[in-house]
């Protein structure tokens, strides 16, 4: 299953417990560190601890938390809004967890993931912002690692600039709704505020909030025309999450993966706009006019395009169209698929003494009475990358041959490249023609050739030379002249 499509068993929420009893049973360290966990909210700690340890007695000197120092009885549970059972002694821990649900008392036992209601996360505190980290009880050691990730990339400020956005909501409620408000707090998260906010001067946030608050609607829309990458969620930049992150409207072509599309906001208008052979759901001049009456209506607007938007995506029409009409742009690089499909093959695309440039192609370019220009560099030995090509890989083949390119020139061939569903074809430039048998090749395919293609790495691919093998073997069989 996807990323995308993954099921969750425990839907994380946050429970208000401002005040309220929360009773932890346990007298060693698992109580212990359930203990410190809780200390970190408002809620009124009830730990039931016969025998307690030093430094589980120490913590509630310390904490002001409540101790029943007596044998547990299901008593002890009365009025309390969460149960932990902590003893370390499993028939126990089921005994209080069996005691709180008929009490209808939510109840987590350390280690026994199948007694639990809940689930206890690693937890990164900057109050009021609280980041729960939850494997559903199947990995603990991975959520404090993650934890530890989060809770560096985070300024130790953050929780005080919440708290000014919590002052401010009710003036941020009288903006108009979308767009404008949506500015405000986004301008308040990562502008002016924020950066006094880190830099200690409340009272200098403050003022920069006011102005925001104040300040004349932002004008016109902007386009970001975004590379999406070959298609792995974790090969997009940084930039291209940012900015879908803050996207109002997402304009992606059919070869954008969904996991990808659904890594911006959640309220987002999607906008699907096809654009792959076979499958063109929306003219270019239809896409154009609708990134300008977007970016007119003063939207911000990512323009997902498959791989690197400058590579074979019409970027060049949409920038010109969105010049004219005086709409805001940028222009987001993403990895393109020829150099996602040669670190699939571990294959270098220059190599020294061998290759020295390289050519990105279409297999259609090589359509028609004269070879391109960028032929003659191909026989001179540039690596070439073949976008596109595998309904004309023989004409391909055919054109280079002719024109004096070694039919043992190496070739390296990848379906879906950078995904976990990826296939991998070698040969030469001979075995080419064989691609356009292959009706099993569904996604989009890069064809790389050249004398550097050589030095990559096949074990893991298939030989293109087999299927045209099998097919002929099979003509044959039917009496059939291959």
């Amino acid at each position: 299953m996807s990323p995308a499509n993954a099921k969750l068993n425990a839907f994380p929420v946050f429970m208000r417990i401002d005040g309220e009893a929360v009773a932890i049973v346990g007298n060693r360290e698992e109580a212990l560190a359930k203990a410190r966990l809780l200390a970190q909210s408002s809620a009124a700690l009830r730990i039931i601890a016969d025998d307690a340890d030093p430094d589980l007695l120490a913590f509630i000197a310390a904490s002001g938390a409540v101790h029943v120092g007596a044998a547990y009885e299901a008593a002890h549970l009365q009025d309390v809004a969460l149960v932990f059972a902590a003893t370390g002694d499993k028939a126990l821990d089921r005994r209080v967890a069996e005691d709180a649900r008929r009490l209808g008392i939510p109840v987590n036992a350390v280690d026994q993931p199948d007694v639990c209601d809940f689930f206890t996360p690693a937890l990164v505190n900057r109050a009021p912002v609280a980041i729960a980290i939850g494997t559903e009880g199947a990995g603990p050691v991975l959520a404090q690692m993650l934890r530890v990730r989060i809770d560096r990339m985070l300024p130790p400020s953050l929780g005080r600039l919440a708290a000014l956005a919590a002052s401010f909501r009710a003036a941020a409620e009288k903006l108009p709704k979308g767009n404008r408000r949506r500015r405000f707090w986004s301008d308040f998260f990562a502008g002016a505020p924020a950066k006094a906010i880190e830099a200690g001067d409340h009272a200098q946030a403050h003022g920069a909030a006011l102005e925001l608050l104040s300040a004349d609607a932002p004008a016109g829309g902007h386009i970001a025309l975004v590379g999406a990458g070959p298609g792995a969620e974790d090969l997009l930049t940084l930039r291209a999450h940012r900015l879908l992150m803050e996207a109002d409207a997402i304009v992606y072509d059919a070869l954008v993966p969904e996991a990808i599309v659904a890594m911006g906001r959640r309220d987002a208008e999607r906008l699907p706009v096809g654009k792959r052979k076979g499958c063109h759901s929306k003219s270019q001049e239809e896409i154009n006019a609708l990134l300008i009456e977007l970016g007119q209506a003063g939207k911000r607007v990512v323009r997902l395009k498959s791989g690197d938007p400058l590579v074979f995506g019409r970027a060049c029409e949409e920038m010109a169209a969105l010049r004219e009409a005086g709409i805001a742009y940028e222009v987001v690089p993403g990895v393109t698929a020829a150099f996602a499909a040669a670190a699939d093959f571990e294959l270098p695309l220059t190599l020294r003494g061998v290759s020295s440039s390289m050519v990105f192609t279409t297999g259609h370019d090589l359509k028609g009475n004269s070879l391109p220009d960028w032929a003659k560099l191909a026989i001179s030995g540039a690596t070439v990358a073949v976008y596109m090509g595998r309904s004309v890989a023989a004409e391909v083949a055919g054109r280079l041959i002719e024109a004096g390119l070694s039919p043992d020139t190496a070739v390296a061939v990848v379906e879906n490249a950078s995904l976990g569903t990826r296939r991998r074809f070698h040969g030469t430039l001979a075995d080419l023609p064989s691609l356009e048998e292959r009706a099993d090749l569904t996604g989009p395919v890069m064809t790389i050739i050249g004398d550097a293609v050589a030095g990559g790495n096949f074990e893991r691919s298939e030989p293109l030379a087999a299927h045209k093998h099998e097919g002929a073997a099979s003509a044959v069989a039917e009496g059939v002249h291959p």
